[in-house]
């Protein structure tokens, strides 16, 4: 059956991230066009402050000017694909700048991605390719989910979280606010990350890691606090005006034709995330 309508679509971001997430779309069109369907999205535009990208293109998409053209496009659907280690605030920032209503925001999941029907996935958010969503996994808004991500049974990831490359979550496992879980990080079952912390690439997490820390290593232990911009962003949230500490995942279904979602809410059998905190042993 063919998609009603095929929607503007604009990037917010013209790195790495951004131009991943373009790809997914011109993916996305690829299946829609297999199956005999109208294209979801049309990719209108990557949007950047930075002035000597304007009036350029960016893997053959234009880049017709900076972040606040959202607002002059009314029409279109918008994704904010910023954020590094260095600074994996931002996408936060550059979101509460835009103000923009929730319905603005597509969200993009890959068609190689496997996305359970009883998982759901918030506005905003970027699934890219082969990412694996097994079972009553709850995704938030805005989050950034890279290639060869496996989520398992029960986990949930909060808003503005980032899973780099190849991470794999145990079973009931919850990703903070904010958190960045660096590329090819393995976290224990029940074991919680905490908002705006930040975990390194490769490292074994074995307990909890506490907000607004970084942990890295084998099993993960503390190295530092994490960044000013991080840091902020915690403060912020503890004040009341960053809103839930943890996002709910978001209402809305991801596009037309992906998988279907259901209502499962993250919980274990019981009702109860499981209060289960695991100690790193002696090394």
């Amino acid at each position: 059956m063919s998609a009603a309508v095929t929607e503007d679509l604009l990037i917010v971001g013209a790195g790495g991230f951004a131009r991943e997430t373009a790809q997914a779309v011109r993916d996305v069109a690829a299946a829609d066009a297999a199956r005999g369907r109208a294209p979801r999205w049309r990719l209108a535009g990557h949007l950047d402050d930075d002035p000597a990208l304007h009036g350029r293109e960016v893997d053959g998409v234009p880049v017709p000017g900076g972040c606040e053209l959202v607002h002059e496009l009314p029409a279109a659907r918008v994704v904010v694909c910023v954020g590094s280690p260095r600074d994996y605030a931002v996408r936060a920032r550059l979101v509460r700048r835009l103000g923009l209503p929730a319905d603005r925001y597509a969200t993009v999941v890959h068609p190689t991605a496997a996305v359970s029907g009883s998982s759901v996935v918030g506005p905003g958010s970027v699934l890219l390719a082969h990412c694996v969503l097994t079972a009553g996994v709850r995704v938030g808004s805005h989050v950034a989910v890279m290639p060869q991500v496996v989520l398992t049974h029960e986990d949930e990831v909060c808003d503005f979280a980032t899973l780099a490359s190849g991470v794999r979550l145990g079973g009931g496992v919850r990703v903070g606010r904010g958190a960045y879980v660096g590329a090819g990080a393995l976290v224990r079952e029940y074991a919680s990350i905490g908002a705006w912390s930040l975990t390194g690439m490769g490292s074994t997490v074995l307990g909890d890691v506490p907000a607004g820390e970084v942990w890295a290593g084998s099993p993960a232990r503390l190295l530092r606090p994490a960044g000013a911009t991080a840091l902020a962003e915690l403060a912020r949230d503890a004040g009341g005006s960053g809103g839930a500490p943890c996002g709910r995942a978001g209402d809305a279904p991801v596009p037309a034709g992906a998988p279907a979602h259901g209502t499962e809410d993250g919980t274990g059998p019981n009702g109860r995330r499981p209060q289960t905190r695991m100690e790193s042993p002696v090394v």
